[in-house]
């Protein structure tokens, strides 16, 4: 299946009401700055994107992908500018990603900074189980995924010209403090009593070490493309939570997936691993160590009780503007729902590592 039909059947279509902008000047713009554009073209809307509304623009020329600010109020992961800048370094070393046409940083040709990048074919695969891949054959599609973060994460950030992408050092501590604001301060989403014993019980546990990488943020199955046959990673998509940080915090929020319930996001819980012939959280730990130098892996429940917390925090602020309906996603209140299990599945895991 085409990433086309793949991106069709998420649920592509109209433009919702309110999202809608001047498609004559961004054929205009894109003329201007897209090489070999050649319209007309016809938008559509991606169901996806809670924060960063995305659209699909077919023309004669060919099929792009565009991503938005958002209206409103804005927080540094809705910025474009930083999606546009991480992709075109990382393509500049051979890392997969799609290949940028253009950055728009001109409100007034459809009202918000934006960006143009090609539309790679390929699969998305939105079941973290891989129910369309043979069974003998899915254990390397996980292998692709594990090789392809931990190839992102041996990159030097200077040297792909990333060395200022993000604050070098005490990540754990400045995203704790980062999402704990941001949840405290959003008072129309209400209070959480796990989010808040989390918030006092985070700071104190940080596992020593402080490497420092460049980290995708929300590494998913759903989140990369892979080759239209083969067991391999040819786009990551998605770079809007990208920085400089901890490369455990980015594994382990890959890896959560091992306990993400899959009605939330793409996840493993409940699911037959051995019959369906997934490697076990263990073993897939031991393939990032392997492919990242280390030995092991000292308070993993503490990842993914951060995970977790970070994953409920954002979808407590979704919560918080659905409530005051500035959400951009058609799917922005299943989101909303989910935060109290997420805020409780951080909770666990948060018991776990006592």
């Amino acid at each position: 299946m085409s990433t086309l039909e793949q991106q069709n059947s998420a649920g592509a279509g109209a433009v919702r009401p309110g999202m809608a902008f001047d498609e004559a000047a961004l054929a205009r713009w894109m003329q201007a700055n897209v090489e070999g554009f050649r319209g007309p073209m016809t938008v559509l809307q991606f169901k996806g994107g809670q924060s960063i509304p995305t659209y699909q623009i077919d023309s004669p020329s060919g099929c792009y992908v565009l991503r938005r600010k958002p209206s409103g109020a804005l927080q540094g992961a809705h910025s474009v500018e930083r999606e546009a800048r991480v992709q075109q370094a990382l393509a500049g070393v051979g890392f997969q990603v799609p290949k940028i046409h253009g950055l728009c940083t001109d409100e007034s040709v459809i009202g918000s900074w934006f960006y143009v990048m090609e539309r790679v074919n390929g699969r998305i695969f939105w079941d973290a189980t891989f129910p369309d891949v043979d069974r003998n054959e899915r254990p390397l599609y996980f292998d692709a995924m594990n090789s392809t973060l931990a190839a992102l994460h041996r990159l030097d950030p200077k040297a792909v010209g990333l060395g200022d992408y993000g604050k070098p050092g005490n990540y754990f501590a400045r995203q704790i403090s980062r999402w704990s604001r941001q949840y405290l301060e959003d008072s129309a989403a209400g209070r959480d009593p796990n989010m808040d014993a989390l918030i006092n019980w985070l700071p104190a546990h940080i596992p020593a070490g402080d490497d420092s990488s460049i980290v995708h943020g929300d590494y998913r199955c759903d989140n990369m493309i892979f080759h239209p046959t083969e067991p391999r990673v040819i786009a990551v998509l998605d770079w809007e939570l990208s920085t400089l940080g901890h490369p455990l915090a980015d594994f382990s929020n890959h890896a959560m997936m091992y306990q993400m319930p899959p009605n939330i996001v793409a996840g493993l819980a409940g699911a037959d691993l051995k019959a369906l012939n997934i490697p076990s959280q263990e073993q897939y730990l031991a393939s990032y160590c392997e492919r990242t130098g280390r030995n092991n892996v000292v308070s993993w429940e503490f990842y993914i009780a951060f995970n977790f917390f970070r994953m409920a925090a954002i979808f407590h602020g979704i919560k918080g503007r659905v409530i005051r309906g500035t959400a951009s996603s058609s799917h922005a209140r299943e989101r909303a729902e989910s935060f109290p299990l997420l805020a409780e599945l951080a909770r666990r895991s948060m018991e776990d590592c006592k």
